[in-house]
């Protein structure tokens, strides 16, 4: 992959103490009614008001927006904070301390960060804590969604109260049980020893012995930042090893007796449905299938292998109704974008402009583990078993749709192979239970890569219009019109209620703009500041991906910053410096200057970009460079890429503490991976009413090839005492960047992303059903 600097030794290890003057805090915790010692904590931390910057010398200075004063982190922190005290941690007579927690794992390293919180309050190893996923729990609310970079932030103080109070009910009881006082007690490592007489107690010894009777509140003190052990030095994952020796388990990896393979014969357009089937009683006697079902998004197949479910997809003849997007194509949708683009203000008469419009095209979640889970439905009962980021919706849909109580329904949550927002939905696992109650068995389902390219979810595609007006070395205005196809939130903010809402009529709208405007901000102070959100066509299955609205946003505000940098004469890095808001922002935009030599010499037809991007509380600048030179990006490349290459990156982040610097800077290269792959390669391209990529050989995210040889990412000291949100943020940063880079070594400003999309395609696309017949009995279609 190149060489990588994991960053400086100096900017990644204990925090330094905090800048903010908070001090000490006691909260209230509980201790709960259990065999052994079992603690929850009611309390989540209280939101601080971000400090003021002032703003910078001579710049005419913006009025915070709505994301700035209070954005969606901090709305679903909130909304976690009256369920915090229903999360528990319990020790354990073997000395182990167990933890479930209400989040998905999809490889983000949220179950490390989370057992660092706990080693560090209850001064136990990190290697003894044991972080699980909790199954679906209602009565969680709004406590159990995955998303928004906000897992961190939200279970910060929850999961360290738990873990206090668990120590100091065992050093309580250590000290009856010595006979001596708490004060001349000390606790390492999991083991309880006396200063006095040296007599000493393990965890495993206490924990019965701590245990309460009844639940009842108790104050505890947290540590001090100065006294951390664990948190905010660089750790590895305590999943490492399961995941290096093939131990871990996903939904695939999941033995339930009789849960045979299954899979489904989708439409050869998004959301065709079926007319009819030909040849069902065919296919059920073919070799290892048991069932063949009409459902309702397409015909289901069991087998006793997943290789004999695909031959009997392909032999299935079906006749397919059309979908919701019949004809649609990357021009069509690009046209309904442009009409419904909101209008920009008028121009004045006395300022310059800077006006640009930028497409964005549709593109695939690319987790690597497709769409899948097992479902066991019976009479009475259901039980699912997926990765599922919003596990309460999916448990409370799924009972609907069977007819059952919610209480029958039992959905386990697994780790996932990526998600980057797929997961969000519960397609899979709805899909898994309504095939299982219609076949009558439990089943195994899993979709075929195809299927997840062509019928599922898609980060929608978008147009963004902006218009900046400038006079005598100022930005007076900064107006953006971003227009979307309509990005789906009917997964709510983890519970039925808002699900449904965000699926009403206008309800969908409304959700959008409300996660718009509190994503959406822009770092400079360029006068009258305006962002706004207009949607469109709902024939497609869409959802958030990494970072929502955020990459195309920032993309098209940082190349807008570089052509106004250039037509008032400015260089983009002092230029951005001169208007930036914040002084964390201005830090980090500082650091990667520096790191990555900024305005070194560089042949032509490559060059640097830069770019900033601030998000849930955090800041991340990006320097990227780029080659664009014929000579270099004409080479043959075995999967038929032959656009520009990324170089070099470096990397500044600062979300406040890191409480795993490691993770942090594994978050950062990810995030950076994937805008290099938003901005040159990565997207789907529509025609004929469906996608043409269908699988990993056509879809051109990031690989090996265009990884830069150079990479440095750098966690800053911590400038606060509590974690911003990390999961998304790189990658509005690095498209930037990357895009700012690619301007300055063409010459030329891009305005269509990926920018390879178009003519030639590059790949032969897999072959499609043929055409949809014009009544049911005109022609039979196959799938794949």
């Amino acid at each position: 992959m190149g060489a990588h600097r994991p960053g400086r030794p100096d900017t990644a290890s204990v925090p330094a103490p905090a800048t903010d003057g908070i001090g000490r805090r006691r909260f209230l915790g509980y201790v709960v009614a259990a065999s052994t010692l079992t603690v929850a904590a009611p309390l989540g931390e209280t939101l601080l008001a971000p400090t003021e910057a002032a703003a910078a010398a001579g710049a005419v200075p913006s009025a915070p927006g709505p994301a700035e004063i209070y954005d969606l982190n901090d709305m679903l922190t909130h909304a976690a904070l009256p369920t915090a005290n229903l999360i528990t941690i319990r020790i354990d007579t073997d000395g182990t301390a167990s933890f479930a927690l209400p989040r998905a794992e999809v490889g983000q390293g949220i179950t490390t960060s989370s057992a660092m919180l706990i080693a560090e309050e209850l001064d136990l190893p990190l290697e003894r804590i044991r972080v699980t996923l909790a199954d679906a729990r209602p009565e969680l609310l709004f406590n159990q969604v995955t998303g928004g970079s906000n897992t961190t932030i939200s279970t910060y103080t929850p999961i360290r109260v738990a873990a206090a109070v668990a120590r100091g009910r065992l050093l309580r009881a250590a000290a009856l049980e010595l006979g001596e006082v708490v004060d001349t007690l000390t606790a390492k490592a999991g083991v309880i020893t006396s200063t006095v007489s040296g007599k000493s107690l393990s965890y495993g010894e206490l924990a019965q012995k701590a245990a309460s009777v009844a639940t009842g509140q108790v104050s505890v003190t947290l540590k001090e930042p100065a006294d951390f052990k664990v948190i905010g030095t660089a750790r590895g994952r305590i999943d490492a090893l399961a995941a290096v020796t093939g131990r871990k388990k996903f939904a695939m990896d999941v033995q339930v007796p009789d849960a045979l393979p299954t899979m489904v014969c989708r439409p050869p357009t998004i959301n065709g449905t079926v007319r009819s089937v030909g040849n069902l009683d065919e296919v059920r006697a073919m070799p290892g299938i048991t069932d063949a079902v009409r459902i309702s998004k397409g015909v289901a197949v069991r087998g006793r292998t997943f290789g004999q479910c695909i031959d009997a997809v392909r032999a299935l003849e079906v006749a397919w109704a059309p979908g919701t997007a019949q004809d649609a194509s990357d021009d069509s949708i690009r046209s309904e974008l442009r009409k419904a683009e909101l209008p920009l203000a008028a121009l004045d008469l006395l300022t310059k402009s800077v006006d640009a419009r930028f497409t964005f095209h549709f593109a695939s979640n690319s987790a690597l583990e497709t769409n899948c889970a097992i479902a066991d439905v019976r009479e009475d009962s259901a039980e699912i078993w997926a990765s599922l980021k919003t596990p309460i919706v999916a448990q409370e849909e799924i009972a609907l749709k069977l007819g059952l109580p919610v209480t029958a329904v039992k959905v386990h949550v697994t780790e996932g192979g990526g998600s980057f927002g797929r997961k969000l939905f519960h397609d899979a696992a709805a899909e898994a239970a309504e095939i299982s109650k219609a076949m009558g068995k439990p089943v195994k389902l899993m979709w075929h890569r195809t299927d997840d390219f062509r019928q599922g979810r898609a980060h929608p595609m978008s147009t963004s219009r902006v218009r900046a007006t400038y006079a005598l070395g100022q930005v007076l205005t900064y107006d953006q019109r971003h227009t979307s196809v309509a990005t789906d939130f009917g997964h709510g903010v983890g519970e039925i209620i808002t699900a449904e809402a965000a699926r009403l009529p206008v309800g969908d709208l409304t959700f959008s703009e409300t996660i718009f405007t509190l994503t959406q901000q822009t770092p400079y102070n360029f006068g009258v500041v305006t962002q706004l959100l207009s949607e469109t066509d709902k024939g497609f299955n869409t959802g958030s991906m990494r970072n929502i609205y955020s990459p195309n946003v920032r993309c098209a505000q940082e190349l807008v910053v570089d052509e106004l940098a250039k037509r008032m004469g400015k260089d983009p890095y002092p230029f951005r410096r001169a208007f930036l808001k914040d002084e964390r922002a201005r830090a980090v935009l500082d650091k990667v200057a520096e790191v990555g030599e900024w305005g070194r010499s560089m042949p032509a037809g490559t060059a640097q970009g830069i770019a900033i991007h601030p998000e849930y509380h955090a800041y991340v600048a990006v320097l990227a460079e780029i080659d664009c030179r014929p000579e270099t990006t004409g080479r043959e490349i075995p999967d038929a890429y032959t656009g520009p290459r990324v170089t070099k990156v470096v990397c500044a982040v600062d979300v406040g503490l890191a409480v795993n610097p490691r993770g942090l800077q594994a978050q950062m290269m990810g995030g950076i991976m994937d805008g290099i792959a938003i901005t040159l390669s990565s997207g789907l391209h529509l025609a004929g009413g469906h996608f043409l990529e269908g699988s990993w050989d056509n879809y051109f995210y990031t690989r090996q090839w265009n990884t830069p040889p150079e990479l440095e990412i750098v966690v800053m000291p911590p400038t606060t005492e509590t974690p911003g949100g990390a999961g998304e943020l790189a990658v509005a940063g690095a498209m930037a960047a990357v895009a700012c880079a690619y301007g300055r070594a063409t010459g030329t400003m891009p305005t269509t992303f990926p920018l390879n999309h178009g003519e030639p395609l590059g790949f032969e696309p897999l072959p499609t059903t043929p055409p949809i017949p014009a009544s049911p009995t005109d022609g039979l279609s196959r799938a794949f």
